[in-house]
């Protein structure tokens, strides 16, 4: 049996050309050397970790460089795409608007954005940069093109950080560090001598485990008992993707088996699972099944393409040259070398006394390295290092102490995918004049785009300042800033997440200490949980309920909104007392207690018990439940219309119940409950034939709106180079200019003036 045949290691397995060497070398007395079990598996032997100098000699196997080609130019592909859509580029001038008082939330806060036209330079030269490493063209220049404009864009906003950006970046800089040039590259056409030549084994290897740690971090973190229980994602099981399961489990087993349950093993043992020659068909099936999933589940850019692009990483390297080699031979000028000979590299040690069939056929281009050097060494020491640090970072929050709020710290680099889901409840923020003592309550969100600042203590910090040097220009003198903000972290009670008696333009933080105004997570109430599924269950569909636990010393100052009616407090654990403002009246309840408050006015809720108060608000939407019971009515009456069993003839304004399939009769109904329930009915029709379109359909709407997307992205690209070149022209063409890149196609624009409508002409519904 052939090494090929056996189960083979994907971290650091041979390249393959064992077989092609085989086939090509001459019928002698050569005999190869039987591989013992362990190299058979994990494709190296025992001796090979025995000393440094034989570890470096593995690190720097020759390799074949067509796997990492391939991924290469995947990666610079996707990357290309993802500038236009998740970096930013077709919205960069909504994102970074000059001139505006914006607040904004770099990693450094001496990082600001350039100019609007120089920020588009920096996302031209990162765009050229991704396609040079697609392409293969000039490739140092493009890999470092492309990492250094993608760093400085990610280190200025923290708001869009995520997991995926962060892995993005890390293999854009393992890209730089490789010879990712060497196989169907721009760079191997222009300079024979490196095309077609072996890589170093390390290559693979940082590449190989990167994506192992993803998979495995990712399920060692979700050993968290929410996961475990449940409760991170249970949202997900109403998903239309996982009808398939609720066909023979409840959506309750759904959630904790599959979405839970599955997510858990399959990041366990994903990276295992590609490892082994053996498993890797499965891994390869499993793997594909969830990321196309996850594509469909979540608005995740290029990640769930960019994982399946690592997957054939794990397999042989010379797997394109089989690939390639079943096309027709009239498309191979194109196609990618099939041939299994590949050059001698300096970048790799060969062992003494051996040598490739190529070599034995011509002279090679490049001198065979049989002793180690120092860029040997230096490669060898990298990967040990970079590995090790990858493996240490995730758990590396007792240094970034002051990041931890509620989660693993700085939000990425720790692979916690998907573990925390959160709700807010109730946002206020408070400003106080230094001088003059008044109080004013802000708009959350004000003079931002971002919402993550409200679960984040450092960006809570930078807006804090940010709102401390605006404020002034509006006649408020050296002002105090407090926030009041409720979250519910994988469906627990709704709970403060900072103090609220604390200036935070005053406060301290630091990345290295705890956080001193952070309130703790209340994780002694977390088996309340079990309850609140029984408390809901025993609801009607028209009754809303809220669950909110405080601290001792703390009060909540609530405003009833006059639509909801029947609202009360019922009191689970400790003791509140009640304030009803206007009364002027405190009542006092225990526990199994409870109250009612009057809709339309403030009341205050303090916590006058030793430990937390715990308390549920229910009520009903009464304006929505009378709504819903009129759209009841008029779909009976549209019924009976249309069957013809309703006898009385319909007064006027319900007269557009008749022509509800014209798009006019929408328009021309004069009441407004009418012209609603059209509405309403139109945009069901919409949905449903968007989910009942064929995948051609499906493809084209798809294709559609990602063309004038990057259509967007490019046109203003191309008129903030011209800015930067000859100056900006007169307004009345800028405008046209801009104008033309806003161009959509005629559905969306009709969606959109019909939007616009709707909030103008039914604001008072």
């Amino acid at each position: 049996m052939e090494a090929r045949d056996a189960t083979a290691g994907a971290l650091v397995s041979s390249d393959g050309e064992e077989q092609a060497a085989k086939k090509d070398a001459p019928t002698t007395t050569e005999k190869t050397p039987t591989k013992s079990k362990m190299e058979q598996i994990f494709g190296f032997k025992k001796e090979d970790l025995t000393s440094w100098q034989n570890l470096v000699t593995l690190l720097n196997r020759p390799t074949d460089p067509a796997s990492l080609g391939i991924f290469r130019c995947l990666f610079g592909l996707l990357m290309a795409i993802d500038i236009t859509q998740e970096r930013g580029l077709s919205h960069l001038d909504y994102k970074y608007l000059d001139g505006a008082p914006v607040c904004r939330f770099p990693l450094f806060n001496f990082l600001q954005p350039l100019p609007m036209d120089w920020m588009y330079l920096v996302y031209a030269v990162m765009f050229l940069g991704a396609l040079g490493i697609m392409l293969g063209c000039f490739y140092r220049l493009s890999c470092l093109m492309f990492i250094s404009t993608y760093w400085y864009i990610f280190f200025l906003d923290k708001t869009a950080w995520n997991n995926h950006s962060y892995l993005y970046g890390l293999i854009g800089f393992q890209l730089t560090l490789m010879d990712g040039n060497r196989y169907w590259s721009v760079d191997g056409l222009r300079r024979p001598s490196i095309r077609n030549a072996h890589v170093p084994l390390w290559n693979y290897t940082l590449l190989r485990t990167q994506i192992f740690i993803v998979y495995f971090i990712a399920g060692i973190k979700k050993l968290d008992a929410d996961w475990v229980e449940g409760y991170s994602m249970s949202y997900l099981a109403h998903h239309w993707l996982f009808d398939p399961f609720k066909t023979i489990l409840p959506v309750e087993l759904v959630s904790l088996l599959v979405v839970h349950g599955g997510g858990l093993m399959l990041d366990l043992s994903a990276g295992y699972l590609l490892f082994f020659d053996a498993t890797r068909p499965y891994a390869f099936f499993f793997v594909s099944y969830f990321h196309c999933m996850n594509s469909q589940l979540f608005s995740i850019g290029m990640f769930s393409y960019t994982m399946l692009a690592t997957s054939p990483l794990f397999c042989y390297t010379d797997w394109p040259r089989r690939f390639f080699s079943h096309f027709p031979s009239f498309l191979k000028s194109v196609l990618p070398f099939t041939s299994p000979e590949s050059q001698t590299s300096t970048s790799c040690v060969y062992p003494e006394g051996q040598s490739t069939s190529s070599e034995r056929q011509e002279t090679p281009a490049v001198a065979r390295v049989s002793k180690l050097r120092f860029k040997h060494k230096l490669g060898a020491f990298f990967t040990i290092l970079y590995i090790a640090e990858q493996f240490f970072m995730p758990y590396s929050h007792f240094i970034t102490q002051g990041y931890n709020n509620w989660t693993n710290g700085l939000y990425g680099y720790s692979w916690d995918m998907m573990v925390h889901s959160r709700s807010h409840q109730h946002v206020k923020i408070t400003y106080k004049d230094g001088i003059t003592g008044e109080i004013g309550y802000l708009n959350p969100g004000v003079f931002t785009q971002s919402k993550r600042w409200k679960d984040h203590g450092d960006m809570l910090k930078q807006y804090a300042t940010c709102l401390h040097q605006f404020l002034p220009r509006y006649n408020i003198s050296d002002p105090e800033i407090y926030f009041d903000i409720w979250v519910s972290i994988n469906e627990r009670f709704q709970q403060r997440i900072f103090d609220p008696r604390v200036d935070i333009v005053k406060a301290e933080w630091s990345p290295f200490k705890p956080n001193p105004w952070l309130m703790p997570l209340l994780v002694d109430l977390s088996p309340w949980r079990t309850k609140f599924q029984e408390i809901e269950g025993s609801l009607d569909n028209q009754t809303e309920i809220v669950f909110i636990a405080d601290f001792p010393g703390l009060h909540l100052e609530n405003f009833v909104s006059e639509d909801l009616g029947n609202t009360s407090i019922h009191v689970l654990q400790g003791q509140v007392s009640v304030e009803i403002v206007e009364e002027k009246k405190n009542h006092t309840l225990q526990p199994g207690e409870q109250i009612q408050v009057p809709a339309g006015a403030y009341h205050k809720v303090y916590t006058v018990s030793e430990g937390p108060s715990c308390y549920m608000y229910i009520y009903v939407n009464t304006t929505e439940a009378a709504l819903q019971e009129n759209f009841t009515k008029l779909f009976e009456l549209q019924e009976r219309v249309r069957n013809g069993t309703e006898t009385e003839p319909l007064p006027p304004e319900l007269q557009p119940l008749i022509a509800a399939e014209d798009g006019e009769a929408e328009v021309n109904a004069t009441d407004p409950i009418v012209r609603l329930f059209l509405k309403r009915q139109r945009r069901m029709k919409e949905v449903k034939k968007r989910r009942e379109a064929g995948v051609l359909e499906r493809f084209e709407r798809f294709a559609v709106k990602k063309y004038y997307t990057i259509r967007r992205g490019f046109l203003m690209t191309a008129i903030a180079m011209r800015n930067l070149a000859v100056g900006l022209p007169p307004l009345e063409q800028l405008t046209r200019e801009v104008a033309f890149a806003n161009m959509k196609e005629p559905e969306a624009e009709a969606n959109q003036d019909e939007r616009l409508k709707d909030e103008v002409g039914h604001g008072e519904l």
